[in-house]
Parts: structure tokens; C-alpha cells; sequence
């Protein structure tokens, strides 16, 4: 089937409009930046966008595999995180120079024009090395699925987390007897937690880092509270918008309370991680804070977002392999990229490590596994996931946390009231349905965005 042209302007559109001059500069990491000069049988370029500690566990696992596998030489590559990476993907991919194996956010993917930027997992291919759909969460793996097909393979899933400094909570009578932060299951229990743990935080500290000037952890956290009270986002044909202004706005008044009653301060809404690192009782992180904690060698402890609505969710995403698209897509090369995304998925103990879930549920079970800590505490996390609607706008740091991020963040600022921000958001999200995908022409409703 053939694949309609996609000129510059339409990528660079379907990006965000981001100027990429000058910002799509890579650099190779690991033992495999010669790997193109080398003499094993079979190469693979390897894109992605994993810097800091990810970066140096994603070379560790990489270097494991070179060590089991030396007839297939890795290329790998990182570029700069966010939408530069998928602007410089996506015209690789348009352009046929793709690289043969790369990395995106699960959330991005039905955006990325499946079938045309994008080519399909070969799951027989992906048996052969160990990954089956049923060692998959059902939710997850059907997430990477467009039009019948798996276009997303997932390495992970990563979340926002409650993290929680037991020594202060200990003070405050907080700790329950498995030495845990006591049970929330409302926001009368939230707060009540809150106001106890102020009188125990040391003076010139926030009781609770929030990022609050950040669009894009105040839609996370939008999402996730939003999820726990039942919300919805577009009918199942993707033609109208179900969006409850009632319920976004109990959750818009949830986070501005934190601001109101003094435990999140505005001046500080970037500083989260130091305050706790320095003493703050609370922080909502992600969970690649984690390694940042450790170094610290703080006494803490870590849960999924409270479910003060009470139903448990907490904002997901997930990293996954894909298939850029390539037109010749095939042979050893192919087979190669699936071994090793296959080998990276399976063997994900390092990955773990560094905070996120691994999304192959055997790894779960392991003994390993269940010594890591914090990462026992939330990975049920896993069950209980709040994603982003199954839009070509969606995804982390795509056009639907720009367009919708901001106004979260003036409500919890104090610059719009909780329901006329509500307000705001669902004419936002009509606007955004009925929006055209600069990347094939089509709207939400003609994308094939079903699993």
C-alpha cells in the first residue's frame, strides 16, 4: 500500500511548529559509536532520547547485549529530549533515513501517522526472542496497538509519585507500623496528613513540592486525579468531546487548595527536589527522581499518587520501541532490531533500577525485583494507570498538554477561578478534535486511533 508524501512543513507543524535549526544534534554513547566501521555480520542504528541516569543504564543494558550478541553491532544515539527528537524521527523517517530501531513515548505514537512514519512489530518475529502479549499488563500493550496492529513495543512505564520523607512524617505521627505513610483514601485524609506534617517541617520549607509553575506536571497531575473520579475525555468514535467541567473542576479546586492553605508555595513551584532533599515532607515527582534520592541517601519511601477520589490512578506514560519507517524494511537487519528491543524489554533489571516499572510483568516477580526500594511500594501503579486519551495530539510534551497545561497552571496559580478554567479546557479540546493531524490530514475521528 502506498504511503502519500510528507513535505517539511507538514512535520515541523505536526510538531509544534518548533524552529529545529541547530537543535537536532546528536551524540553517540556507548561502546557503539564505531560500530558501522566494525566487522560484525549485521548493524543496527539505534535511536533515542535517554540522557542523565537513564542515559548510562540504557549503555549498560546496551553493552550486555553486545556482549551476548557479537555478530550484531549497535550504533546508538542520543538526541535532545522532547520535540526536537520526534521532528528529527519523523523526517528521517520521511525522508527514508530512518534509523532501524528508536524510541518514543507510548502517548506519542497514534500521532506519528502508524503505517506511514511508522512500521508495524513483526510479532512472530518478537515470540522468537521472548516477548508474548500475555507477559504484557492488557492496557499497556493494547496501547501500542493501531488499527489491529503493534506499532509500539513497551520498555516501561513511568508515573507520578507521592514521595514522602519518613523521618519527618515519623514526627508528625504519619508512619504506620510497616513503617509506611499512614492510609489516604480521601481529601479530607490528604489535607488532614498535610497540616500534621507542617508543624513537623523545618522553617523556610514547603510542606509539599509541586511544580507548580510546570505545565506539564500540573497536567499530569490533572490527568491523574481527573482519571480517579471517573473522567472522560472524547466519545469512543472520537467525534465529540465528553469532557466533565464539573469534575475538572473539583480537581482544579484540589490543587489550588494547596496553595491556599499554605503547604505548596508559588515561588518555589520549580524546586520541589531540593526542598525535600533539604527536608520538605512531600514531593510529586516522577519516578526517575528515585536515583536522585538515593544519591541523597534519604529515608524515604514512595506511593502512587494519593487516591483522594477515591479510586486509585495515577498518571502513566510509557518508553517504547518502534520501527521507524524505512522502505526496505527487512532481512538480518530488521530481525536484529527486533532482538534487540526483545533483549533490552526482557532484561530490564538495570532499567528498573533507575525508578521506572518494567513493563515485562516477568520482571515483576523477580527476586531482584521485589528487594528494589521504593520501586515495591508503587509498582502497582502498573494496575491502575491514567494515560493521556488515544489522540494524535496527546503524548508527553505534545500539542495537548501545550494547549492544555497552561490553564491547569493558572488555576492552581490563583489567576483563573477553578471553573472557568474548567470552561476553558473543554473549548480547548473541541478545538483540538477538530484539528487536522499535520502529519496525514486527518482529524481524531478519521486517525484510526482504536486498538
Amino acid at each position: 500500500m502506498g504511503r502519500p508524501g510528507l513535505n517539511r512543513r507538514q512535520l515541523l507543524a505536526g510538531v509544534g511548529g518548533l524552529t529545529v535549526a541547530g537543535s537536532l544534534g546528536f551524540a553517540a554513547l556507548g561502546t557503539g559509536a564505531d560500530a558501522l566501521g566494525s566487522s560484525a555480520s549485521t548493524r543496527v542504528r539505534y535511536w533515542n532520547l535517554f540522557s542523565g541516569g537513564d542515559g548510562y543504564n540504557m549503555i549498560a543494558m546496551l553493552d550486555a547485549f553486545r556482549k551476548a550478541n557479537p555478530g550484531i553491532a549497535v550504533k546508538d544515539s542520543t538526541l535532545q529530549w522532547g520535540n526536537p527528537f520526534y521532528t528529527k524521527l519523523a523526517m528521517a523517517a520521511a525522508g527514508n533515513r530512518a534509523p532501524d530501531l528508536g524510541v518514543m513515548h507510548m502517548g506519542r505514537v497514534t500521532g506519528f501517522s502508524p503505517g506511514r512514519l511508522l512500521d508495524a512489530w513483526d510479532v512472530d518475529l518478537l515470540a522468537k526472542y521472548g516477548i508474548r502479549e500475555q507477559d504484557y499488563n492488557p492496557k499497556l500493550w493494547q496501547r501500542g496497538v493501531i488499527d489491529g496492529k503493534l506499532y509500539a513495543l513497551p520498555l516501561d512505564i513511568h508515573v507520578q509519585l507521592c514521595f514522602y520523607r519518613k523521618d519527618v512524617l515519623k514526627k508528625a505521627g504519619l508512619l504506620g507500623d510497616n513503617d509506611r505513610i499512614v492510609p489516604i483514601t480521601s481529601t479530607d485524609d490528604w489535607f488532614d496528613v498535610l497540616k500534621e506534617a507542617k508543624t513537623a517541617t523545618k522553617k523556610g520549607l514547603q510542606t509539599i513540592g509541586l511544580w507548580i509553575n510546570d505545565q506539564n506536571f500540573q497536567w499530569w497531575f490533572f490527568v491523574a486525579f481527573y482519571t480517579q473520579l471517573g473522567g472522560t475525555w472524547f466519545n469512543d468514535a472520537r467525534t465529540e468531546v465528553t469532557f466533565d467541567t464539573d469534575k475538572a473542576t473539583q480537581v482544579l479546586e484540589f490543587l489550588r487548595r494547596h496553595v491556599t492553605d499554605g503547604y505548596a508555595n508559588p515561588g518555589m513551584g520549580s524546586v520541589g527536589a531540593e526542598q525535600f532533599i533539604n527536608g520538605a515532607p512531600f514531593a510529586w515527582e516522577g519516578n526517575w527522581s528515585v536515583p536522585v534520592y538515593d544519591a541523597a541517601k534519604l529515608d524515604y519511601g514512595a506511593i502512587p499518587l494519593p487516591p483522594v477520589f477515591g479510586r486509585q490512578a495515577t498518571h502513566a506514560e510509557s518508553h517504547s520501541f518502534v520501527l521507524p519507517h524505512q522502505s526496505d524494511r527487512g532481512g538480518a537487519t530488521n530481525e536484529a532490531a527486533h532482538q534487540l528491543a526483545a533483549y533490552v524489554v526482557t532484561h530490564a533489571q538495570q532499567w528498573a533500577a533507575g525508578g521506572h516499572i518494567p513493563a515485562y510483568t516477568p520482571t515483576l516477580s523477580t527476586a531482584a525485583y521485589k528487594k528494589l526500594y521504593p520501586q515495591n511500594e508503587y509498582v502497582s501503579a502498573m494496575n491502575h494507570q491514567a494515560t493521556e486519551p488515544k489522540v494524535w495530539f496527546a503524548g508527553s510534551t505534545g500539542i495537548l498538554a501545550q494547549r492544555v497545561g497552561p490553564i491547569v497552571v493558572s488555576s492552581t496559580m490563583g489567576s483563573a477561578k477553578p471553573d472557568a478554567a474548567a470552561r476553558r479546557m473543554k473549548s480547548e479540546l473541541t478545538t483540538l478534535l477538530a484539528m487536522k493531524n499535520p502529519m496525514d490530514g486527518k482529524t481524531a475521528a478519521q486517525g484510526g486511533a482504536v486498538a
